[in-house]
């Protein structure tokens, strides 16, 4: 996959080949991560994206789409910027980040 500056993805139209974003695996999403300097925990804007959170717990998409009771598919669409992140979202995601035994221990008893 080859990198793509913002003046690319304008002149491309900013079409996005949802297949092959599909069909990443984790080890792409860490490969690409690490090769752009993102694999180390980081926040981006005031609360951690989805993919940051997963990555910090160490957790596949699956086990984190359990842990929060919602569908795989869910998550992945949040992780991939498909979806827009509600505020209550954000605000989970904040707390899971900081507080990630006291989300386990509330949805797990």
């Amino acid at each position: 996959m080859a990198k793509m500056t913002l003046a690319d993805i304008r002149r491309s139209g900013g079409r996005v080949d949802r297949k092959r974003l599909a069909a990443m695996t984790d080890e792409d999403i860490f490969r690409q991560a690490k090769e752009d300097g993102t694999d180390k925990k980081q926040v981006s804007g005031v609360y951690p994206t989805p993919a940051t959170v997963r990555r910090a717990l160490g957790m596949t998409q699956k086990d984190i789409a359990d842990l929060m009771g919602i569908p795989l598919a869910t998550w992945q669409n949040w992780e991939q910027g498909r979806v827009a992140l509600d505020p209550a979202i954000r605000t989970l995601l904040k707390i899971l980040w900081k507080e990630p035994d006291a989300v386990r221990r509330a949805v797990t008893t």
